[in-house]
């Protein structure tokens, strides 16, 4: 392949970037209140300066980060990791043990726990960002499981990217943010 042809490549990708016709991996959180209020205000959460926040309205602690990542300097650091429904659990329970988290009740929330803290009015992700930084539009895990003969081996997940609810098997692989009933 010729220099002459490699450069208009390079260029033509460069344009196309530019102009936004091949959109970057990425995208920044956008909310429209236009219509409706946030459904998960600041305002509504009392920061305890240690990586969690409580829900005051549903009296329920949330670490701030996701599973894998660290709360450092006010943020989330770090990538969130994804678990398979067991290890979900097996992760609330060494949280427990361990004793990291100044608790020992720390838990996989229920799917309306969960909904809680989703912010219906934003998008990529679905949550308050300020609350829960760097928060990533994945599927997390709930301990909700479906009803019904057949359904052993599932489970209800809610993503905060455009998914929403969702069933999964048990042997998916999703990210995790643990809760506990605030005193």
């Amino acid at each position: 392949m010729s220099f002459l042809v490699v450069l208009m490549r390079a260029t033509f990708l460069l344009i196309m970037l530019q102009g936004g016709l091949l959109a970057p991996s990425f995208a920044e959180q956008t909310c429209d209140t236009s219509q409706y209020p946030l459904s998960s205000p600041t305002e509504r959460f009392s920061d305890t300066g240690d990586g969690t926040v409580t829900d005051d309205l549903a009296q329920l602690m949330w670490m701030r980060c996701s599973a894998g990542q660290t709360w450092s300097d006010g943020t989330c650091i770090g990538e969130a990791v994804a678990y398979d429904w067991q290890g979900a659990q097996e992760l609330a329970a060494a949280t427990n043990v361990s004793g990291a988290q100044f608790f020992n009740d720390w838990r996989v929330p229920s799917l309306r726990d969960l909904a809680m803290i989703a912010e219906r009015q934003c998008e990529n992700p679905r949550i308050n960002l300020a609350v829960f930084p760097n928060t990533p539009p994945r599927v997390f895990w709930t301990d909700s499981l479906r009803p019904g003969e057949g359904f052993e081996d599932h489970a209800y997940a809610l993503s905060f990217g455009p998914g929403g609810v969702q069933h999964e098997a048990k042997t998916a692989r999703h990210a995790v943010r643990l809760v506990r009933t605030a005193p």
